[in-house]
């Protein structure tokens, strides 16, 4: 059996360490099944993304670690770092998953708070009288 790898992929405070091996498609969040960890299928979507577009599907088994942030951001963390590990496995999957902006972390974050305002934007409330 090859060896196993890993990757990191982070989105906002999320977080996530994924480890693949050969298998049959057994996708694993934190102990729990991707499907029960993630309940809504936009979701179970994101994390499946990587595998669909390379067409991988049912021939690895990923093992997720997710820590910080909410579940959309480690379902988005778990596809950067499914996509990172993939090509770590295979340099050729690279152009595709490249194509479909899968390669990018996403560098958004929260803005700070503003001092004066009640958080980055909101100002407190406005009285005339």
């Amino acid at each position: 059996m090859e060896k196993q790898k890993n990757a990191v992929g982070r989105r906002k405070e999320a977080v996530t360490r994924v480890f693949i091996s050969r298998g049959d498609g057994k996708i694993t969040v934190n102990d729990l099944d991707y499907k029960a960890y993630f309940p809504q299928v936009y979701l179970q979507n994101q994390v499946e993304l990587p595998l669909k577009t390379v067409d991988a599907v049912g021939k690895y088994d990923i093992s997720i670690n997710a820590a910080g942030g909410g579940k959309k951001g480690q379902a988005e963390a778990a596809k950067l770092g499914i996509s990172r590990v993939l090509v770590e496995l295979n340099a050729e999957f690279k152009p595709a998953l490249k194509a479909a902006g899968l390669m990018t972390r996403d560098p958004r974050g929260v803005e700070r708070k503003k001092p004066g305002r009640k958080k980055a934007r909101r100002s407190y409330q406005f009285s005339k009288r």
